[in-house]
């Protein structure tokens, strides 16, 4: 007797789905949102009487919707933009039509963006549909129940338009804030803490959603006077969504794809900047270069992936301990520099070697192995501070740094060297192990006993 075997594997292929892998409040969570989406449609359905003129204009809306996903995949645009600006659609549809509607749009573009953008795991993709669908709604009864008791019969009048207007930038501002109070929840939980302030609040962030309601609510009035104006949106929608991927290009280009500071050449050329203004004001001020010790042994031992892991590890250090005026980024390797403007030589020594002890002081998982294996790595550090009313330049600063960073690793590794600029590069401020005589070594970033 043969088993029918296909409702195990459908059993089975349900257990293996990469929602079970989330922490139970998370999964709880995703889960929650999406029933509560699901029941929403119910209700909504459920009062909703279909007009011809409703479903042509959210026909339009939709078509307008699908029509720039599709623009921006053929411009190039990656999956992962800086910003989605597709609500600019959805904003007149939960405006002008009932909440159904409003519930249901975002379930096509996402449906489109899986099949031809990028694919991501379903239960994303559901969990993002519902988070759009809820915040969709959220706005439509926000304006709806509003405009029914602050406008009136008054249509025509300035203070008609005007309060139109306030209602509708208003719901908008409701939408953007309930969308990204809903993923912020699960983001939180699936990866690290979160600068909230900044992702939500910060300049680029607060411009991005500006002018995505700025854009959204010009389109509702003009789809309300005639629905078939909102394909000439699409020029500008366009565009709009071109100068936030030039935004992050921009963000991209200043900083080292693996640890997130910034790269060589914008350390340099934002240093330059720091270093004349302290040298014309007479600030002091301080460079630091940071080598990692025996690095290439964690890459042979280890593999790359890990040497990747370290550099994240000691990029998240340098981020917690640097003020927010201080520059560090990585030069390659496993090099890294940090200036410190408005710090004194010893005040620089201080800091550096609170940077290498608590480097010193990581427990870095090593993914795969058995027993989660963990390593601990150490830096030398070399330290040339700018005192003031010198008249050095960035190039002999980093000089001097590199030659105290030479010493660090001649006299044991992690350990502190400093140079203060004062009396000349050969004139030795302070280590982290002593002090001691120091003759001048050749400056050209020259390394010595990495491995």
């Amino acid at each position: 007797m043969r088993l029918n075997r296909r409702p195990w594997r459908r059993l089975t292929a349900v257990r293996e789905w990469p929602l079970w892998s989330l922490p139970r409040w998370l999964t709880i969570y995703v889960l929650a949102v999406v029933a509560v989406y699901v029941a929403a449609i119910g209700v909504a359905a459920s009062f909703t009487d279909l007009t011809q003129h409703d479903l042509i204009l959210f026909g339009v809306l939709l078509a307008c919707t699908l029509i720039a996903i599709e623009l921006a995949r053929k411009a190039g645009e990656p999956g992962h933009t800086a910003q989605d600006v597709q609500g600019v659609w959805e904003l007149p549809i939960a405006i002008l039509l009932p909440p159904l509607f409003a519930l249901i749009a975002p379930i096509p573009r996402i449906a489109l963006q899986q099949w031809r953008i990028r694919r991501a795991p379903p239960y994303r993709r559901v969990f993002t549909c519902a988070t759009l669908g809820l915040s969709n709604c959220v706005t439509s009864l926000t304006f709806h129940g509003l405009s029914a008791a602050l406008m009136g019969d008054a249509r025509g009048t300035l203070l008609h338009g005007l309060t139109w207007t306030l209602l509708v930038t208003f719901s908008a501002v409701v939408k953007v804030a309930t969308n990204k109070s809903i993923i912020l929840v699960a983001v939180k939980g699936t990866g690290p803490p979160l600068n909230i302030r900044s992702e939500i609040f910060g300049g680029e962030a607060m411009y991005n959603a500006t002018a995505e309601i700025c854009i959204g609510v010009l389109v509702t009035y003009g789809v309300a006077g005639n629905m078939f104006l909102a394909p000439a949106a699409l020029p500008v929608v366009t565009l709009l969504q071109r100068s936030l991927r030039h935004a992050q290009l921009v963000t991209d280009s200043r900083a080292d794809s693996k640890t997130g500071l910034l790269n060589a050449a914008t350390w340099e050329r934002e240093t330059v900047t720091e270093v004349a203004r302290a040298v014309r004001t007479g600030s002091p001020l301080a460079v630091a270069l940071l080598d990692i010790d025996k690095f290439k042994a964690v890459n042979d031992t280890h593999g790359h992936l890990v040497g990747d892991q370290v550099l994240k590890e000691i990029a998240k250090t340098l981020n917690s301990l640097l003020r927010d005026y201080d520059l560090a980024g990585r030069f390659g390797g496993e090099e890294f520099a940090v200036l410190l403007p408005q710090t004194r030589a010893v005040d620089a020594f201080r800091i550096a070697e609170r940077v290498r002890a608590s480097i010193a002081a990581l427990n870095i998982i090593v993914p795969g192995m058995a027993g989660a294996e963990r390593i601990q790595v150490t830096v030398s550090i070399g330290v040339a501070a700018l005192d003031a009313g010198s008249k050095r330049q960035l190039a002999e600063l980093l000089a001097a740094a590199d030659a105290a960073l030479y010493r660090a690793k001649a006299c044991g590794r992690d350990q502190v060297q400093m140079i203060s600029t004062t009396r000349g590069l050969s004139a030795i401020s302070g280590t982290a192990r002593g002090s001691g005589g120091y003759q001048e070594t050749p400056s050209a970033f020259r390394r010595a006993q990495n491995s």
